[in-house]
């Protein structure tokens, strides 16, 4: 690319010379056995006009986060820090070229084939951990495609969804803030007389034992508990380091919210309870003895108690920018037969494990288990931990809410958008993303090993089962 863009300094030296500590978390996800990266794909109505697309990148996106301006290295003691450095952006803008004048579906091809390679590309360790794609060719989905390639260890999906917001603006009236779907849940008035708290006593006991009794079961799937396996899980230990091939489904998100309404469930839980369905339902067709595996998922979750995003100066403010997650292990409920019924109740085992997990204590005893470990054994031996937890589980799910309106990127109207996160040594990662009036699920598949077609095929049928199912009850 002939761009030639590097961010001004001062006096011919970097605005900021003291280097920061990279944070725990950080430092696990960029390891010697872990390079987790998370990757941003905006679809675009329009072709892409890259002489507005960069000054937006070099004005806005940099100057949000001096990590983007940022490496990491370490110190005498091997302590990790992040270092200010001159950014040259020819050496992150990456546009690629095909052959010109082939068909749309060429071009999907090379778009396909493209994402794929980009999940094993490791990123360069000499200047700062994102890149960005610019895919100028038609495809089926859209006019063009943005790739965001950034680091895990930059921040999780929160902050670096919160970056890529600032950059973007409501489609209609730019002048009005981007707004999201509410993620409050209802909560009842408190009863804090006596009596109360006598009756709540047995529940708060009975929490205690399940957390630690939750806890226990977690620590033994992260070590030594391995997951059987299946068409899901290869068992390839390498895979954080091989090519995952993207794939994604739309579903309309009116249509999840009545059949969440229907089972007195949330968003998020109803769309994790279709997705076990369907992938059950890929193992039993690929193999039948797999639909009685021992099979978990990992469902990761953000810790921040806040309703929705901040801007990336609150988040500097209030500490809330940064890797703050924590996983959950889900064992996935066991596909008997496929009656309406048997389906709902399906649904029904996935959620309530779903919602106990959730507010177990055995979330809070994990991440002071990985803070232990760190002080007596250094960040290197969590980040060895966590392979292990990825790598014995059968998939990864998580998610994201996305603008309830249409954005657009430098004046480039963003059709649809999805995220993925590839270096994990798994052989399925599930995403979750919200946008306008849909919802994305993104699949990322160990090439060669899981047939993507197949297993989207049956995450859809899995929808339209529990939506009938759903529609029939009372």
């Amino acid at each position: 690319m002939k761009t030639q863009l590097k961010i001004a300094t001062k006096g011919g030296k970097q605005e900021n010379d003291e280097a920061e500590p990279v944070s725990p978390t950080g430092q696990y996800f960029n390891s010697k056995v872990l390079s987790i990266c998370i990757i941003a794909v905006l679809e675009t109505e329009v072709p892409i006009n890259e002489s507005c697309v960069m000054p937006q990148l070099r004005d806005v996106f940099l100057p949000l986060n001096h990590r983007f301006s940022s490496i990491m290295v370490s110190d005498k003691k091997d302590v990790k820090q992040w270092k200010r450095v001159e950014v040259n952006m020819q050496d992150h803008v990456v546009v690629p070229s095909f052959p010109d004048g082939l068909s749309v579906e060429s071009y999907t091809d090379y778009f396909d084939e493209y994402l794929t390679k980009i999940t094993a590309d490791q990123l360069p360790q000499d200047r700062p951990l994102w890149e960005l794609h610019i895919f100028k060719y038609p495809t089926s989905k859209a006019a063009n495609h943005i790739i965001f390639k950034l680091h895990h260890s930059l921040g999780d999906g929160y902050s670096l969804m919160g970056a890529l917001l600032s950059c973007l603006q409501r489609a209609e009236n730019p002048s009005l803030p981007i707004t999201f779907p509410s993620t409050q849940a209802t909560t009842k008035v408190k009863n804090n007389n006596t009596m109360e708290f006598i009756n709540w006593m047995p529940r708060i006991m009975s929490s205690i034992y399940k957390g630690a009794c939750d806890f226990g079961w977690s620590f033994l799937k992260s070590t030594c508990k391995a997951d059987d396996k299946t068409p899901i899980r290869s068992e390839n230990k390498g895979l954080g380091f091989n090519q995952i091939k993207i794939s994604t489904i739309e579903l309309p998100l009116d249509q999840i919210k009545l059949i969440k309404t229907k089972l007195g469930s949330t968003v998020n839980d109803t769309v994790a309870g279709i997705i076990f369905l369907g992938v059950r339902r890929y193992m039993q067709e690929t193999d039948i003895e797999s639909s009685h595996s021992q099979s978990t998922a990992l469902v990761l979750l953000n810790t921040r108690n806040i309703g929705g995003y901040m801007s990336v100066e609150e988040m500097e403010k209030t500490h809330s920018w940064g890797n703050q997650f924590a996983f959950l292990h889900i064992m996935m409920p066991k596909l008997i037969n496929e009656k309406n019924s048997n389906i709902l109740d399906f649904i029904y085992k996935a959620r309530n494990q779903i919602m106990r997990l959730r507010n177990s204590p055995a979330v809070y005893l994990t991440a002071q288990c990985l803070e232990l470990i760190r002080k007596c054994r250094g960040p290197e031996a969590v980040a060895e931990l966590i392979h292990s937890t990825l790598n014995k589980s059968s998939m990864a799910i998580t998610n994201m809410i996305g603008p309830v309106e249409q954005v657009t990127l430098a004046d480039h109207q963003i059709k649809g958008m999805y995220f993925m996160v590839v270096g994990s040594p798994q052989s399925l990662v599930i995403t979750i993303m919200s946008y306008a009036q849909t919802l994305r699920i993104g699949i990322g598949a160990e090439k060669g090993f899981i047939d993507s077609q197949r297993l989207n095929s049956c995450i859809k049928n899995a929808f339209n089962l529990v939506s009938e199912a759903a529609t029939k009850t009372g």
